[in-house]
Order: C-alpha cells, then structure tokens, then sequence
C-alpha cells in the first residue's frame, strides 16, 4: 500500500499532542503524519483575532507539496479542517475526517465562552496542579495519568508561575456556520462522534454528514480514548472511497 501523508488538527483548547496514539500506528503504516499545535495553542504563536479563516489560512502551509493530503480534525480542528477542503487557501486535502465537532452552540455557551477569553492565564504553583487543570479544560478522563504524551505542550511554565499554553482570547471564536464550510468544499468529508460526546448531537451531525458514524463507548477525545478505532473509521471511510 503507497504510504500517505496526513495532518491532524486538534480542537480548542488542546495541542496537537492529542493525536500521539493515533499518529504511532499512522508511523507504523509507514505514512507521513503532521500533528501542529493551532496558532494561539501550545507551542504556536498567537493571532490578533480568531475565526475559522483565520485558523484555516495559518494551518494552509502544512498542505503545500505535491503529496495530497488527508485531514482528520477534531472538535475545533473539524472546522478548521472542512475551511481547507475548500481549496481555497492551499491545495484541496484528497479528503476529510470531522471527530467530535460541535455544530450548535446556546446563548449561554457563547457567553461563557466569552467570560474565558476576557480573563487572563491563571496561574498555578507546580506543573502537575496546571496540567490538572489542562487536563480537564480539554476534556480528557481524571484518570488519564498526567505525564501522559496526549497532554504534552499544554502547560507553560513563567516567572510567576504556571499555566496553560492555550491564549485565552481563542475563547471567543465564535464559528463558520458548518453548513456554510461544507458548501464550499472540494473533496470528500467523512463524520463522527463518540456515543458519549456530551457535546455533539449525531442527529444535528447527519443532518449535515448523512453517512456520520457513532462511535460506541466512546466520548468527545475519541481518538484518545481508543486510536485504533478512530483510525479504523477513518481508513475504513478512506478506502472506501
């Protein structure tokens, strides 16, 4: 099988660590995988301002070269990823995955959103009680140990202290109606969420994605939780096509 060159893009507040367990067994198959952080996200410089156009022009030079590109994007990343298929920005991905991508978001849900991006960075005395933190702003389990590699790059450390590597003026990105991404794509796009997403409705989801999968026993950092099923959709959506 000719190897395949793939980048993965992580939802908000995450780093593009979230990705190590599905990105080994890319490596294994021998394909080139791509997983950066978002601008304003671990390690990544910061915008100005945040929109899914934004994010999608800052991420385009990852798809440059004559190798086609697949792209899974999670939660946030799904966005990201269905703004590149338009081609517009870079050359159009040969297709795309959507994990775990909220489609609706209440009055409530922006307003706490915004409350976030109008605070400063929180500072903590020691790493491990920032990547507590870290750990559950992003949506992983209690029980993911803390020097796990899914969480590497979501803490920084200064002089006063530590805190998360997420620039909290990302908060306030209010979202590209998916429906208006998805009428200018130019390739083919894939869905699915974990049937425990607290944060996607699969009804909402098909009636964009008709063909969108629910991941049993799963929840919103599905490809976390269990890699090798992500990437089982993925590939069995992928060589299907």
């Amino acid at each position: 099988m000719a190897s395949r060159r793939w980048l993965l893009l992580h939802g908000l507040g995450a780093t593009g660590a979230v990705w190590t367990g599905v990105a080994a067994q890319l490596h294994a198959r021998g394909d080139t995988v791509l997983c950066p952080d978002l601008p304003g996200h671990g390690e990544a410089a910061p915008l100005s301002a945040y929109t899914v156009p934004a994010l999608a022009a800052a991420l385009a030079p990852w798809l440059a070269g004559s190798q086609p590109t697949r792209i899974i994007g999670h939660s946030l990343g799904g966005y990201v990823a269905v703004a590149l298929a338009s081609g517009s920005d870079a050359p159009t991905p040969e297709a795309v995955w959507v994990l775990g991508t909220k489609l609706h978001f209440s009055a409530q849900e922006r307003a706490r959103l915004m409350t976030l991006a109008a605070r400063p960075a929180r500072l903590y005395a020691s790493r491990a009680e920032a990547l507590e933190r870290y750990r559950t702003v992003a949506g992983f389990a209690p029980t993911l140990a803390l020097d796990d590699p899914c969480l590497a790059r979501g803490v920084i450390a200064s002089a006063q202290g530590w805190h998360l590597a997420t620039d909290p003026k990302a908060y306030a990105l209010d979202p590209t109606p998916f429906a208006q991404l998805l009428r200018a794509v130019r390739c083919p796009v894939a869905a699915a969420c974990g049937r425990h997403d607290p944060l996607v409705d699969i009804g909402a989801l098909r009636a964009h994605v008709p063909a969108a999968v629910l991941l049993e026993g799963l929840g919103h950092n599905a490809q976390v939780e269990a890699p090798g099923r992500v990437l089982d959709w993925v590939l069995d959506r992928g060589e299907a096509r």
